[in-house]
């Protein structure tokens, strides 16, 4: 909602700086959006009157204009603008001047234009003639006689010949953009927003004149109404006679300019200035346009047609509510009007239209047509239907003001339920509770008042009836929220509730921040991705066609084909961005993800789904390999309370390289083999669809598993009191036996004095021979009762490596 501070001032006394008014208004829960100065940065500009133009002698594009100012003598002034004629007043920037700009056709200069005097052609001119753009004011809201050329000021100012234009037409302003909540349609509106600052600085509101003098003749003998639709609340019809259509006031131009509207002709511009004024959409029908001057408000039939004012021929169903007449469509209730009815410069009669209609209708409405108006954006949020009346009343006050037409005695009006406030019960005690304050009850009530609702009950109790207007208060919570407000945010204190310092989080939740803290130690950035999938991305990550992967959660509405399904896995999405970040030249990236996947219920397909957690990690770039990823996981899963890892080789999992992926596996508290996860190499051909040309590396964990298993107690054991020894031992095994099941049969042996075994090198090569490799392992040997002698330590590595000769069919490499 655009405010105009000088408007606002109408209607309440704001005598504070521009500054403070929406700090006040910020603190009692307008929220604010911008906050603007117009007729600043004009200086030297004069109002004049052209008194004659003669064409310029050297080009056929541009007149000599004398100006009157005022002076003695005239100023002499070449312009090119087409729209100049002797009579008009105009804004005149005289030598040594200063505007904002820019000048027309020329890019916007940083500080503004200084005018000075020159000549055009050989020809002397004493300033320029000044467009309204160049002034400073928008395109849009340019009077549509000055839209391309001169401004050209209405009404008469020869009073005024000489005289500073911004002082003398009040150009300067406050313009304060308030962001207005769907709840709150009331602020819609100056007289909205003046009720807010009226009850914010305590003052008192003036509502706008509305009672006029009326003929003799009743609207009834001129118009019949009538509503098939309950779509329509109440619609009510007024006629006035007498029309003389022509410009508007500067008053009233200056006040639509100000709000973003573009003044046109006196009754539609004093219809647009009462729906910034009230709130109220209104709209004014030729009556010669009107088919046995009857009005008729029904939905159209589908297949429809109509012309709305913008030219555009709109193709209308069965759901959308129209203003008729006894043949045809005249207006698209609660959006746009009609061409075929539309006021005209010899309109003499007019039905001003002030109605009510149902929200959710006028919003499907514009929306289907794609056709949004200041009026269905105020509808759409629904208006208080007690508001027509005296919007229709106000503006018939206007045209009485600006002796534009004859007002004629009655109003049509059906409202066959009028509206009615609920009163609610509101507690001091819960309020002050809600807020942590201590409020009494004398200022809440005072709160209330300003802002016109009637208060009743006694002691704790109140009971509140808001205006009609305050659609929104209908709990004892809203009025929670008014008094927090009215009392100023700034001013409640800063607490907690009661409980919140015994909060305890999940142990899910916890291990899911830990889970961060650690990754980011590792290096590794958090990311986001969206929840869905496809079986394009599937096909891209190398996931078999039978695959529980595939086992998707579809959406019944897509936005499109790629978010046609909730994602199993988070791996394909981790890809992506390891994608993005290679084809913008991101050298190296480790990232991870904690995010829900989605599973289809088999036994149920119609139920809910299952929703887990899943954690992804994904890394590429130079020093990153298999090694690096198992190590994170390792020690991810260590801080987490989860040990006795195993990694099982993995050859069919399309995703990974076959000779470079593992399953990664634990024990739960029954001792059985567990699966956390998978890890390993992306497959070449895998990567390189994802855009990544070179070795990246990524791995899946069953995050909600890991919090299932998870152990983080603390178990004391006192220090070793007694020194260790180590021994190493570098064994030729073959080179399809996997390290961990070697490592596994040693931690396997009953060997009292074995404490650690540690996997230090792998080796492949000539020197252990074909189908061969060579594993080194540093064993870790400690008795807790006493000093380990050699003997002692050498004979505990012996039967070590007897076993596993034994077993294996391993050999100690020379």
């Amino acid at each position: 909602m655009i405010v105009s501070v000088n408007w606002i001032k109408d209607y309440v006394d704001v005598n504070v700086p521009v500054k403070e008014f929406c700090d006040r208004m910020i603190m009692s829960g307008s929220n604010l959006e911008t906050c603007t100065e117009i007729g600043t940065g004009i200086s030297g500009v004069v109002i004049g009157r052209i008194d004659k133009i003669e064409k310029h002698p050297d080009a056929d594009k541009l007149v000599v204009c004398q100006i009157n100012v005022g002076a003695d003598a005239p100023l002499q002034v070449v312009t090119g603008a087409e729209n100049v004629f002797e009579g008009a007043y105009v804004p005149v920037a005289t030598d040594g001047s200063h505007i904002p700009g820019p000048l027309h056709g020329q890019p916007k200069v940083e500080g503004g234009v200084d005018i000075k005097a020159g000549a055009l052609r050989g020809v002397e001119s004493a300033g320029m003639l000044c467009a309204a753009q160049e002034l400073g004011f928008d395109d849009k809201v340019t009077p549509y006689d000055s839209k391309d050329g001169i401004w050209l000021l209405p009404g008469n100012w020869d009073d005024s010949l000489g005289k500073d234009l911004v002082e003398t037409l009040g150009l300067r302003d406050s313009i304060v953009d308030f962001e207005i909540t769907p709840n709150r349609p009331d602020c819609l509106s100056m007289v909205g927003m003046a009720r807010e600052a009226a009850a914010t600085f305590g003052e008192t509101l003036r509502y706008p004149e509305t009672e006029c003098q009326t003929s003799e003749e009743e609207a009834k003998d001129y118009i019949k109404v009538q509503v098939k639709s309950n779509l329509c609340r109440r619609f009510t019809a007024r006629v006035i006679k007498d029309v003389k259509i022509g410009p508007s006031p500067w008053w009233l131009a200056k006040r639509l300019m100000a709000a973003g509207m573009r003044p046109i002709n006196n009754m539609v511009d004093i219809t647009n200035f009462v729906m910034l004024e009230y709130g109220q959409p209104m709209h004014a029908y030729d009556i010669r346009a009107l088919a046995g001057q009857e009005i008729i408000v029904d939905t159209a039939k589908e297949g429809d047609t109509f012309v709305t004012l913008d030219g555009e021929e709109r193709k209308l169903d069965e759901t959308m509510l129209m203003i008729n007449d006894a043949e045809k469509a005249v207006g698209l209730a609660g959006v746009m009007g009609g061409l075929n009815s539309e006021i005209v410069d010899d309109t003499t009669t007019v039905v001003l239209e002030s109605a009510n209609f149902v929200g959710s209708s006028v919003r499907l409405t514009a929306k289907q047509l794609g056709l949004r108006t200041e009026a269905s954006s105020r509808y759409e949020k629904e208006i208080d239907p007690n508001i027509c009346e005296v919007a229709a009343d106000r503006v018939c006050k206007l045209v009485e003001m600006l002796g534009c037409g004859t007002v004629l005695t009655g109003m049509i009006d059906i409202y066959p339920e009028p509206a009615k406030a609920p009163t609610v019960k509101a507690r001091v005690s819960r309020i002050n509770k809600v807020l942590g304050t201590d409020i009494p009850r004398e200022q809440m009530e005072e709160y209330f008042r300003a802002l016109e609702m009637e208060v009743t009950g006694e002691g704790d109790d109140m009971y509140i009836t808001p205006p009609t207007v305050r659609m929104d208060l209908l709990e004892e919570v809203d009025y929670v929220e008014e008094v927090a407000r009215m009392y100023g945010y700034d001013n409640l204190p800063m607490t907690l509730p009661d409980t919140a310092s015994n909060a305890e989080f999940s142990k899910s939740w916890n291990l899911r921040d830990l889970t961060r803290k650690v990754l980011c130690g590792m290096g590794a950035n958090e990311i986001q991705t969206y929840s869905y999938s496809n079986n394009k991305v599937l096909d891209m990550a190398g996931i078999d066609e039978d695959s529980w992967e595939r086992n998707f959660v579809e959406i019944i509405n897509p936005m499109g084909e790629d978010t046609s399904a909730l994602r199993t896995i988070l791996s394909p999405a981790m890809l992506e961005v390891l994608g993005r970040n290679y084809s913008r030249n991101v050298s190296a990236v480790r990232a991870y993800e904690i995010g829900t996947v989605f599973m289809k219920d088999l036994m149920d397909p119609d139920g809910l789904p299952d929703e887990s957690l899943d954690l992804s990690i994904g890394c590429y770039g130079e020093g990153e390999n298999f090694f690096t990823l198992k190590g994170m996981i390792c020690a991810l899963l260590d801080k987490l309370g989860i040990g006795d890892l195993k990694f099982v080789a993995e050859s069919e999992y399309g995703l990974y390289h076959p000779g470079r992926c593992a399953r990664i596996v634990t024990k739960d508290a029954n001792g059985v083999d567990t699966e956390l996860g998978i890890m390993g190499e992306v497959h070449p051909d895998v990567a390189e669809r994802f855009g990544i040309d070179g070795r990246a590396y990524c791995a899946e964990l069953f995050f909600d598993l890991i919090v299932e298993l998870s152990n983080r107690e603390v178990m004391y054991q006192h220090p070793p009191k007694y020194p260790s020894t180590s021994r190493d031992m570098a064994l030729v095994v073959d080179d399809s036996l996997e390290v961990g099941a070697i490592m596994e049969a040693v931690k396997d042996l009953e060997a009292d004095l074995l404490e650690d075994i540690q996997l230090f090198d792998v080796y492949r090569g000539v020197q252990v021979g074909p189908g061969k490799k060579s594993v080194a392992f540093s064993l870790t040997y400690r008795d807790n009762n006493k000093t380990l002698t050699d003997v002692e330590a050498d004979k505990a590595h012996s039967d070590v490596v007897e076993m596993l000769k034994e077993k294996f069919g391993a050999v100690l490499r020379d």
